[in-house]
């Protein structure tokens, strides 16, 4: 088992979309991993786990994880605590995959044609 403790640094603390990326990191690891605020202790991969927390920024939480790949669990969750659980990455990489997807022609014209439709 490898627990460690870590202060969230988001200033917002763990709400809907910085939890859903921290669940999502805790989802790539085989070990059974935890979030123990104040003596309550919840399973990392659950969002409604981590949201019944209600951990706001500068809260210290423990990461405990139990299993084949512990160590590593609990570094990269920590990790991604202690940068603030980027949202603004997140964010550039969904504008950069749109804008691999469609191009400023195809929106223009997928534009065009509503509006000639309802002309």
């Amino acid at each position: 088992m490898r627990i460690a403790e870590v202060v969230v640094q988001n200033q917002l603390g763990l709400y809907a979309r910085p939890a859903t990326f921290f669940i999502q990191k805790a989802n790539e690891f085989k070990s059974s991993i935890w979030v123990e605020k104040e003596e309550r202790r919840v399973n990392a991969k659950s969002l409604l786990g981590i949201l019944s927390l209600a951990v706001v920024g500068g809260t210290k939480i423990s990461i405990i994880a139990d299993g084949t790949d512990e160590e590593e669990a609990v570094e990269q969750l920590v990790k991604l605590i202690e940068t603030g659980l980027s949202e603004r990455s997140s964010e550039d990489d969904v504008e950069s995959q749109f804008s691999k997807e469609y191009s400023e022609d195809y929106v223009e014209t997928d534009l065009s044609e509503g509006n000639s439709e309802n002309a």
